[in-house]
């Protein structure tokens, strides 16, 4: 939970891409082989503890020994660098439109990448809570609560953050559906005033959040240490595994986790990046890796982190952590990520017309 400096960060970067020289797929035996996995700010301790098993698994199996480091950020800025070069062999990032932009951008792996692993590569999800002060001095239960005067709320940057985007995303969605109440009036054209008076209420709900919005952070866990390190804001909005993180590392007596009514399933995806694998000669265990979060193991490390496994025995086991909870998809609320970046995410899209406007 510790602030990471730009200094570090800028080393580890140098690091992992000078570590990333040495190829070799299973076929060449014993020789070892070093891959880069670029991912998104919260899966730091995910993929630690992830890396190891699947390292000894693979030696197990082939006797070839496999070193996998690690590059973490802004979702939206480790896309950025993996298409400006950056030789990441996979990326497991936190939403499909930053791993789509790798292919439309850099043309760096296949247009089919989605279909390549089960659940449209996206082997966890997620879901976007509330982290409050020990015993939610200021009430805060649902979304409405975020506007009311003399709150304060802290969220990341959309413009750099997959996080933030969805936390986005989820209260624009809350508000509509409160509008709407069934989400197959946004097809209906018999519906269009009623939809364009909800989506104007959607806009100006997400605006009065950003007044609310003191700091901007570039990612997830920046926005979570300024909330929990600097004491900054009444409610964090955040993934869900970053929530229980905090709460596991600070204990009940400083935050507590609030569920809201109604949020969005997150579904972060990974892909294999052809031109570095194909390359480097890594395609083999490259591939492998990304596997080995579908089995046991993998789902049940990617349960210990708080996120939800997609394996229905291994979620029922950790049941007690991940409560129940309404959610809605990004195709039903928004018609999917690129029709969801190109309304609020582009350069002139309505989020920066809430944040030219004073929405922040």
């Amino acid at each position: 939970m510790r602030p990471f400096s730009r200094f570090m960060l800028a080393a580890l970067l140098a690091a992992v891409t000078a570590g990333c020289g040495s190829g070799g797929d299973a076929t060449d035996g014993d020789a070892a082989v070093t891959i880069l996995n670029v991912s998104y700010d919260p899966t730091r301790e995910l993929y630690r503890d992830f890396n190891e098993d699947f390292s000894r698994d693979w030696q197990q199996r082939t006797g070839q020994r496999v070193t996998v480091k690690q590059s973490h950020g802004g979702s939206g800025s480790q896309a950025r660098a993996v298409i400006d070069g950056l030789a990441a062999d996979v990326v497991t990032l936190a939403l499909a439109y930053d791993i789509n932009s790798i292919q439309v951008k850099g043309k760096r792996l296949g247009a089919n990448w989605q279909t390549r692993f089960a659940d449209n590569s996206a082997p966890y999800t997620s879901t976007i809570v509330f982290l409050v002060r020990k015993g939610n001095p200021k009430q805060i239960r649902d979304w409405p609560d975020l506007i009311r005067d003399g709150i304060s709320v802290v969220t990341p940057n959309p413009k750099t953050s997959g996080g933030a985007r969805w936390n986005y995303l989820a209260a624009w969605g809350y508000e509509l559906h409160r509008q709407l109440g069934d989400w197959s009036k946004l097809d209906d054209p018999e519906a269009v005033v009623q939809v364009e008076q909800a989506q104007a209420a959607a806009r100006k709900f997400v605006s009065d959040i950003y007044r609310h919005t003191p700091v901007l952070d570039s990612g997830a866990r920046a926005s979570t240490n300024t909330f929990v390190q600097r004491e900054i804001g009444d409610v964090l909005i955040a993934w869900e595994n970053e929530a229980l993180l905090a709460l596991r590392e600070l204990g009940p007596d400083k935050v507590e986790i609030v569920v809201p009514s109604i949020t969005i399933l997150a579904e972060p995806p990974v892909a294999v990046v052809d031109t570095v694998v194909d390359r480097r000669g890594t395609r083999q265990v490259a591939q492998a890796y990304l596997q080995h979060l579908y089995s046991d193991a993998g789902q049940d490390i990617v349960a210990k982190h708080y996120f939800r496994p997609r394996n229905a025995q291994v979620l029922e086991r950790y049941s007690e952590l991940f409560p129940a909870v309404p959610t809605f998809t990004i195709d039903e609320a928004f018609g999917g990520w690129s029709a969801a970046h190109e309304t609020h995410f582009a350069d002139g899209g309505v989020f920066d017309l809430i944040y030219k406007a004073g929405g922040k």
